[in-house]
Parts: C-alpha cells; sequence; structure tokens
C-alpha cells in the first residue's frame, strides 16, 4: 500500500483538491471490489443480500467515512460525526434480515456479514487498506470453511422436509408424532393432502444432519406410513 501512495505523490495529480479527488476515488474502488468479493460469496450460496447489496454497503460506508473527514475539515465539526452514524444504520438494515418464526431464526449470519462488510468499508475510506484487505479475507474464510465444519461434525442444526403417505392421515401423525416426542422433536408447517387414493403429511423438523438420518431410519419402520421421502433441507443460517 505504501507503493500505491508513493506511486499517487510521484505521478498523481499536484494539488491538494485534485489529490484528495484521486485518493478517495482509489478508497471508493477498493470498498467496492472488496465489498463486491463477499457478496459474490453470498450471491453463489443464494443469500438474501447478495453481490449489490454488499457491494452498496460497503461502498456507502466508505464515502460515508470520507464526506465525514471532509465536511468537518470545511466546516471545522466533529470528524467523527457523519461516520459514527453509519453503526446504528447498518444495524436497522441487519435487524431487517433476521426473521423469527415458529422458534426457528433465519438471517444472523447474513446480518452479521452485512456489519462487517460495513466496517470494511470504513476502513476503506479511511484509509487503512492493509485492515481492509485482512479482513475481508477473514470473513471469506470464515464463510466458506467455517461452513464446511460444521456439516462435518453435524453441529449445525437445519430444518428437513419430509412427506410419508399411507390411507390414514390421523394415524400417521400419531406414530410420526410419537417418534418424534421420542427424540424431543416436534412436527412443524404440517401439511395434508389426498394423493393417490390415500393421504400424504408433508412436514418439517430441526436436527443435525445424523439426528435426521436416525429420524429418517425409525419413520420407514412405521406401520401406518406405506412411504417416506426427503424434499430436501430448507437452509438457514
Amino acid at each position: 500500500m505504501n507503493i500505491l501512495h508513493q506511486f499517487w505523490q510521484q505521478y498523481g495529480p499536484q494539488t491538494p483538491e485534485a489529490y484528495f479527488i484521486s485518493q478517495s476515488m482509489m478508497r471508493l474502488i477498493l470498498a467496492a471490489f472488496l465489498g463486491g468479493i463477499i457478496g459474490l460469496e453470498r450471491e453463489l450460496r443464494h443469500r438474501p443480500a447478495g453481490l449489490r447489496t454488499n457491494m452498496f454497503i460497503c461502498f456507502g460506508s466508505a464515502l460515508f467515512t470520507i464526506l465525514s473527514v471532509k465536511l468537518a475539515g470545511e466546516f471545522t465539526g466533529d470528524h467523527t460525526r457523519v461516520a459514527a452514524q453509519i453503526i446504528p444504520g447498518i444495524g436497522f438494515i441487519g435487524a431487517g434480515s433476521i426473521i423469527h418464526a415458529r422458534n426457528t431464526i433465519t438471517g444472523l449470519t447474513t446480518a452479521a456479514t452485512i456489519f462487517v462488510v460495513a466496517s470494511i468499508g470504513m476502513a476503506s475510506g479511511g484509509g487503512l487498506y492493509a485492515i481492509a484487505v485482512f479482513a475481508t479475507i477473514v470473513i471469506l474464510v470464515a464463510l466458506t470453511t467455517l461452513g464446511l465444519v460444521e456439516n462435518r461434525y453435524n453441529l449445525k442444526s437445519v430444518t428437513m422436509n419430509y412427506e410419508v403417505q399411507g390411507p390414514k392421515a390421523e394415524d400417521m401423525v400419531g406414530a410420526v408424532n410419537g417418534i418424534l416426542e421420542d427424540e424431543h422433536r416436534i412436527m412443524q408447517t404440517v401439511q395434508i393432502g389426498r394423493k393417490n387414493g390415500g393421504y400424504r403429511v408433508q412436514f418439517t423438523v430441526d436436527g443435525t444432519q445424523s439426528e435426521h438420518k436416525s429420524l429418517l431410519t425409525r419413520l420407514r419402520q412405521l406401520g401406518p406410513v406405506e412411504r417416506v421421502e426427503c424434499l430436501g433441507i430448507t437452509d438457514r443460517e
């Protein structure tokens, strides 16, 4: 980063105003790039806050940080007042990404990512290039690696969608609830309908991967159930 600074001093604009503009543009470009990298990882995982959201948050945080210093210098004010409002503002955005329903909370990782991306933007806007790049690398490693570790060692609870089919819906629901009580689980989002002259019951259950394997084995041994299917995982963070 010192090389870039020396390059701008030697070959960049020489007037203070032009130098400030060129330096600010470099900081904004870096913020957009770093935010875009994190946003791309989120986009590939189909998260609510994707490429554009994270890029705009990082870019906006950097811009507000630059404006905070610039306006304070011109009007002799506190150079931290504008930048300080970024934190509560990002808090509102992060709170909007958190969803609480049926004793399940989703979106916590998205909210935390938004919060950290804003701090990376502030570091870029403040000229702390090495810190901004290092923080981006740490966040990318955490997002890509820790999720694999959680799945590998069954540390993360996931919501699995099941469908059981049989001649009587009441008997199937009762039998499934009996197993879930033994497993200390509850049936969620239950839907009952007709299928092929019988009934189908769709429901979701929270648990780790190993717990779902055990549950699936027990469901296939139920007498009132003729067929059991896993309809996939409802991904959450």
